[in-house]
């Protein structure tokens, strides 16, 4: 008897406000870092993104995350930047129940934590 198994698809919106709820609960990460591209929809559509600092690509059942933040002055980056990924992992399997191939850290700079 053959199985009949359902694809549910994810889009790419709802596995990047998973990254990025899990990046800034990292220890070390002060906030996401936009690209262009953060900085055209905000200025077009009035409003942030809310996954600001996150590409997110799928293909033939990969999935592969580039994160973009701006690290907490006096952190270290190797350090930050693996709890990142594991975050990342952890909290896309947990939502999505999808594996993430990859997680990939841009550090866009860093930045003295002003609120201390």
């Amino acid at each position: 008897m053959a199985e009949n198994r359902e694809t549910t698809s994810v889009s790419d919106e709802v596995i990047a406000i998973c990254a990025v709820n899990a990046a800034l609960k990292t220890e070390g990460v002060l906030r996401m870092a936009g690209g262009l591209s953060n900085a055209l929809s905000r200025n077009l559509l009035g409003k942030e993104l809310l996954s600001k600092g996150v590409k997110v690509s799928q293909s033939s059942g990969r999935i592969e995350i580039d994160v973009n933040i701006i690290a907490r002055y006096g952190c270290k980056i190797p350090q930050v930047a693996w709890d990142i990924q594991e975050n990342v992992k952890t909290e896309v399997k947990e939502i999505t129940d999808l594996k993430v191939n990859a997680v990939n850290i841009h550090v866009q700079g860093v930045e003295k934590d002003d609120q201390k």
